[in-house]
């Protein structure tokens, strides 16, 4: 007999990003509409970049000027050693020289770094998707000011693969953390209203117990290609934690609930015998117990009737078949 945790969920999206400009700038172009699927890597939207591409001409020129004085360093050290072997110049006037030449490249490796930090600026003006997923609402058009790193312009939601947040009881702790071994449990959603059931994994068991609800938080990953899985929708969530092998199963009717735990009446030649037994787990009309061998008969209607050791006789619902069977009157 399959264990299942029976709860209620919300779907929720796995990744949800607000996509914002890095630079404080003008829209030029929206390049995709609302409520549309972007890929990963797709143009959203393109800034006004003219600051951010005259900053790297500037840097560039600032770079071949440089590197015009960094060769004829070079040069002059090159005629300080000629010079030096002939015994024109002192050593001192060498070093002197290459202390030039050390200068003008350090200042060079200065010049291509800010050539670079241009060009990152200047690749701020194209925003892509930093995810694939349905774009939200286009909170900005062309022509719209943004500034840096403040102004939203849209939120980018993945819907394939897509969660469903839901809470475990504790006393359920053990099973289900046994059950996110071998890549997680099987875990089934239901949508209300025929909305269809869908099959998902166990993904993620939160690292403690909510103290006020007893529960802690669980979220499994479900294919969702179709998009019939929607953020924010309730669900209904089965999860199978673990399976009762050679379980002797009964009607939860034929349960009598005592004083002292559950009893079942079992009939032996014609005799009605109450049996204690042990729940181990109930769903829906069965229970697994022990207590009860397979092949014992227990009294399900009637039962109300029965005393302990009382006579009975066993009939056949009327309009039954000859399998049927009930507890008679003692």
């Amino acid at each position: 007999m399959a264990v299942n945790l029976k709860t209620s969920g919300t779907v929720v999206s796995l990744s949800s990003v607000d996509v914002k400009s890095q630079i404080t700038s003008t829209v030029s172009r929206v390049h995709f509409r609302e409520g549309q699927f972007v890929k990963a890597g797709q143009l959203l939207f393109t800034l006004d970049g003219r600051t951010e591409e005259a900053n790297l001409a500037k840097a560039r020129a600032q770079l071949a000027k440089d590197t015009v004085s960094l060769n004829d360093a070079r040069r002059q050290w090159e005629r300080a050693k000629q010079l030096l072997a002939q015994s024109f110049v002192s050593q001192g006037a060498v070093d002197t020289a290459l202390a030039q030449v050390d200068a003008w490249q350090a200042t060079l490796t200065s010049d291509q770094a800010a050539v670079t930090a241009s060009q990152v600026a200047l690749s701020y003006a194209r925003i892509t998707a930093p995810q694939a997923g349905r774009a939200g609402a286009v909170n900005v058009f062309a022509g719209s000011a943004v500034l840096a790193n403040q102004t939203p312009l849209v939120t980018i939601t993945q819907l394939d693969p897509i969660g469903v947040a839901f809470s475990i009881a504790q006393r359920d702790l053990s099973s289900a953390l046994g059950a996110l071994k071998d890549g997680g449990a099987v875990v089934i959603a239901t949508l209300a209203d025929k909305g269809g059931s869908f099959k998902g994994r166990l993904q993620f068991m939160d690292n403690l117990v909510d103290a006020s609800s007893g529960t802690i938080k669980a979220k499994a990953s479900f294919a969702n290609a179709d998009s019939k899985l929607w953020p924010g929708a309730y669900v209904d969530v089965s999860q199978t934690v673990a399976t009762l092998s050679d379980a002797v199963v009964v009607p939860q009717a034929s349960l009598i609930q005592g004083p002292r735990g559950n009893v079942v009446y079992v009939i032996a030649d014609g005799v009605a015998s109450m049996r204690p037994v042990k729940l181990l787990y109930a769903e829906g009309a069965d229970a697994a117990i022990e207590g009860v061998q397979p092949g014992e008969e227990v009294a399900l209607d009637g039962r109300q009737n029965l005393r302990p050791n009382a006579s009975v006789v066993v009939r056949a619902p009327q309009g039954a078949a000859s399998g049927g069977k009930k507890a008679g009157q003692p």
